[in-house]
């Protein structure tokens, strides 16, 4: 397995591991963002997860059983059969810090990134200074399910050997659906978005492997109660695909987690809320000891 990666900042600063969702590239993690928390002062390590943007792909793996089955047993928190799971990916991003040489990172997963953190903050808590969480869930048992809009638009799209523009469109519609609504973005700057995405890696086979990973997980609660890192969940209220009431789950599970909600956003980073969403990461990240 190779990982793709970008490590920026002075290598002498704390260092900041950034994980991003499903069938999401590194790009999702802005640069605008990304320079914010290196002015803070820290290191930023953003990648690429497996089956995604420039890192390995199981090309023609296919998981056993039908979709359905699978999300019923996820609505109750049990796991079902995957190519992989999200454990392994976790298992990843500590390899990819034995590969850079770090003992310890603070951790900052968004979407199934956030799921990936928390098995991360779990599994290798001695390598864990602090834990952010955004738009997140635990999965566990009978949390509101996404709307089914929000999560199609996610799981399903055009061919992949469809037009580029075919595959641009579709990805607008898609950011326009799980967006947030009090933070709008312009038109000009998703297809801006949904070009750079399509020409450096368009890889939708890997969706559905890292969907598969997701409810081969089941719920997370168990590794949640292990967390031992200073926490923040931040969530939008406006999130129609990982619903408030996941951050809420994962809040009230982790102890002495701050749950933070910000009204207007929903599954994405808007840019108005770059500098807040910064400043709760490093209000978390000072209670380091």
């Amino acid at each position: 397995m190779e990982i793709y990666y970008e490590d920026i900042g002075n290598p002498g600063d704390p260092p900041v591991l950034l994980v991003m969702g499903l069938g999401a590239q590194l790009l999702l993690w802005r640069n605008g963002f990304v320079e914010r928390l290196v002015d803070q002062g820290h290191r930023v390590i953003r990648y690429d997860n497996r089956d995604v943007g420039l890192s390995s792909k199981l090309h023609g793996r296919r998981a056993d059983g039908a979709l359905v089955p699978s999300l019923a047993r996820s609505f109750f928190g049990l796991p079902s059969k995957s190519v992989y799971t999200l454990e392994h990916m976790a298992d990843d991003a500590a390899a990819l810090l034995d590969h850079l040489g770090l003992d310890r990172a603070h951790v900052v997963g968004a979407s199934m990134g956030g799921m990936i953190a928390q098995i991360f903050a779990a599994q290798h808590a001695h390598r864990t200074n602090a834990l952010g969480i955004i738009s997140s869930s635990n999965n566990s048992a009978l949390l509101p399910p996404p709307a089914p809009k929000a999560l199609l638009s996610l799981i399903t799209g055009p061919p992949p050997n469809s037009p580029r523009e075919v595959i641009v469109e579709n990805s607008i519609r898609v950011s326009r659906i799980i967006g947030s609504p009090g933070y709008p973005a312009t038109e000009e700057k998703l297809r801006a978005e949904a070009i750079e995405a399509y020409e450096r890696a368009h890889y939708p086979q890997g969706i559905a492997r890292h969907f598969g990973a997701v409810l081969g997980s089941g719920s997370l609660k168990r590794y949640d109660k292990q967390i031992s890192a200073p926490t923040v969940v931040i969530h939008g209220r406006a999130d129609k695909l990982m619903r408030p009431s996941g951050g809420r789950s994962i809040a009230s599970a982790i102890p002495n987690a701050r749950l933070v909600l910000f009204d207007g956003m929903a599954h994405d980073l808007p840019e108005a809320l770059w500098d807040d969403i910064v400043g709760e990461l490093k209000t978390t990240f000072a209670e380091v000891s």
